[in-house]
């Protein structure tokens, strides 16, 4: 077992993993087969300006190699304009690089997010479907704009706007941006709690691609489905249940397990269920912004041992 900082964390995320549940850990000489491969700083999850980000594809690419990336992807939301920059950039930083995207599906009435990995990003079908996602962005911001004017807060759209690199990616982080900006909350987080959840002033719902769509047009692009930062979701154990069956019925193949939003007991969590339903397991911190985001690009800790890395499925598609 290495014996650096980061692996280190390995060593404390087994101590606790056998603490939470001896008996699903039990079999820790195997881990010595297969850690290495594990033990990759591979950032497969953050956003540029051309969704939600704060960075552009290429200042991303180099936070990420100062930062010790050694397998990047950049995950823009239900857009893929960034890919071939980001590719170029990561090239130039002497990094390996995946393609990604995260999209934006409605599931049992919640917003669930789908990473795409290793596809092709030229590909047309995939590229009308996200084209097809993004539409209605406009008509909601202005909706969301409406609610925040009833409770005294004015000119939210215009004041989005500002902050928006790609108009049909208009969201509800901009309106957070706009909100802090104005003084009105300290931070996006506070945004967030106080405005823009379901029954504030800013909320507005969205119906967006169905799991089925996101995960076939990132099959059929020869690219592989990974279910994002699943503890963030409010569903009931039935309902996470049967989002991980119908996601792995319809092809999907991989959960982000170490991911920005995730407790280290969630990190426990989500490697039991990958092994439970056969998934590989993915890495990533959804960097946004170095002021806004609590953890930065490359500094998760590693995956735990006895899992499938989501790279292994695609050492094939690694630029």
């Amino acid at each position: 077992m290495p014996t650096n900082g980061k692996a280190c964390g390995e060593c404390a995320f087994w101590s606790k993993a056998q603490s939470f549940d001896a008996r699903r850990f039990s079999k820790k000489p195997k881990i010595k087969n297969v850690i290495s491969k594990n033990i990759l700083n591979a950032d497969l999850h953050c956003h540029s300006i051309v969704s939600d980000g704060t960075l552009t594809p290429e200042a991303l690419a180099e936070r990420a190699k100062l930062n010790g990336v050694e397998l990047w992807a950049l995950t823009d939301h239900d857009e893929v304009g960034g890919q071939h920059r980001a590719a170029a950039a990561a090239k130039a930083q002497g990094m390996r690089y995946l393609t990604g995207v995260e999209i934006s599906v409605t599931f049992a009435g919640e917003t669930v997010h789908i990473v795409g990995l290793g596809f092709d990003p030229d590909d047309a079908v995939l590229k009308q479907g996200l084209h097809d996602t993004r539409g209605g962005r406009r008509e909601r911001a202005m909706e969301m704009s409406d609610g925040l004017a009833k409770v005294g807060i004015q000119g939210a759209y215009e004041g989005a706007l500002k902050f928006v690199g790609n108009p049909e990616l208009i969201s509800r982080t901009h309106f957070a941006r706009f909100l802090v900006e104005s003084g009105v909350c300290k931070e996006t987080a506070d945004v967030f709690r106080k405005y823009l959840t379901e029954g504030k002033p800013g909320f507005v719902p969205h119906r967006w691609a169905t799991l089925q769509n996101a995960v076939t047009w990132i099959t059929q692009a020869q690219g592989v489905a990974v279910i994002a930062h699943p503890a963030r979701y409010k569903f009931t154990p039935n309902e996470e249940y049967a989002l991980f069956t119908e996601f792995k019925n319809h092809g999907g193949r991989a959960v982000e397990v170490v991911t920005g939003s995730h407790t280290a007991q969630e990190y426990i969590k989500y490697a039991e269920t990958a092994r439970e339903f056969g998934l590989a397991a993915s890495r990533g911190s959804d960097f946004h912004s170095p002021v806004e985001s609590h953890t930065d690009l490359g500094t998760l800790p590693f995956l735990p041992g006895q899992l499938t890395p989501v790279w292994e499925l695609l050492e094939d598609r690694i630029q």
